[in-house]
């Protein structure tokens, strides 16, 4: 399967940046999307977004290592590092606004960048996050599923609903894509909380009514990590219910961003760290 075309940033004549797939690229965008996949994800995951959001929305999907195009490379198996590489390939597009899209571990990805873009690049703005599938940073969320053996893995992958029963029957593609999520399970497991100063923009936060994994409390921890305003979506299905609702998503995201393009830039808060 294809993993797309790099994105040459604006005003490059290079190759382009591994990290981002732009598929329908934008002449003059009002702000850019950034979308990060979950574990074991793909860029390509957010392909229909490009679709489905307005022309003035320009979608960079993060394609990380091992995988797809990139299968040849070496896996990035912290946050951090997954954080310091998507950071520094962002930088050439921070020339207007960008909104963040994360889904599952692509959620924890998204709020550390943020809170780096916030830190190192304090001129750019991040208009706002969106965290889909994952419980608040702060709540301990471990897992233990990527010491798990091949066959309970897969069982795990079924129970979650969001990978095509054909693939999970096919031996030779699970040799492919097995070690692309056992890599990415334990950049979550070994995800440590850090406090520090909350984020400005607003989060919008998006669940699966049944997804287990995602608890209430859990949803709503969210709103302690910005002094903007925190909203709460929740849609029908469980941990992958992105697949069937991407439209409805997609409407989410434009209502939500068109507000944050029309409000003042936010004021430098004086609040804790959380």
């Amino acid at each position: 399967m294809s993993g797309g075309s790099a994105a040459t940033a604006p005003g490059s004549t290079d190759a382009g940046d591994l990290w981002l797939r732009r598929y329908q690229p934008v002449a003059d965008p009002a702000l850019r999307l950034v979308c990060l996949p979950h574990a074991g994800g793909s860029a390509s995951a957010f392909l229909p977004f490009t679709h489905l959001l307005p022309d003035w929305i320009e979608v960079l999907a993060v394609q990380y290592p091992g995988r797809q195009d990139r299968r040849l490379e070496p896996f990035v198996d912290t946050v951090d590092g997954l954080v310091t590489q998507i950071a520094g390939a962002l930088g050439p597009w921070l020339d207007r606004p960008v909104a963040l899209f994360g889904h599952s571990l692509g959620s924890l990805v998204a709020f550390e960048t943020a809170r780096r873009l916030a830190e190192q690049a304090p001129e750019s703005r991040v208009a706002h996050l969106f965290v889909s599938g994952r419980v608040a940073p702060t709540i301990a969320h471990r897992t233990t599923a990527h010491l798990l053996s091949d066959d309970r893995l897969v069982a795990k992958l079924a129970e979650l609903q969001g990978t095509d029963p054909r693939v999970l029957a096919d031996q030779e593609v699970l040799r492919l894509a097995l070690p692309a999520i056992r890599n990415d399970y334990r950049a979550a497991a070994t995800y440590t909380w850090r406090p520090g100063a909350p984020l400005s923009c607003p989060i919008t936060v998006l669940t699966g009514s049944s997804d287990p994994h995602v608890p209430t409390d859990g949803a709503l921890a969210w709103h302690r990590l910005t002094t903007g305003e925190t909203a709460f979506r929740s849609f029908p299905g469980g941990h992958f219910y992105l697949t069937e609702h991407a439209e409805a998503v997609c409407r989410t995201i434009r209502t939500a961003t068109g507000l944050a393009m029309r409000a003042p830039a936010p004021l430098k808060s004086s609040r804790r760290p959380v």
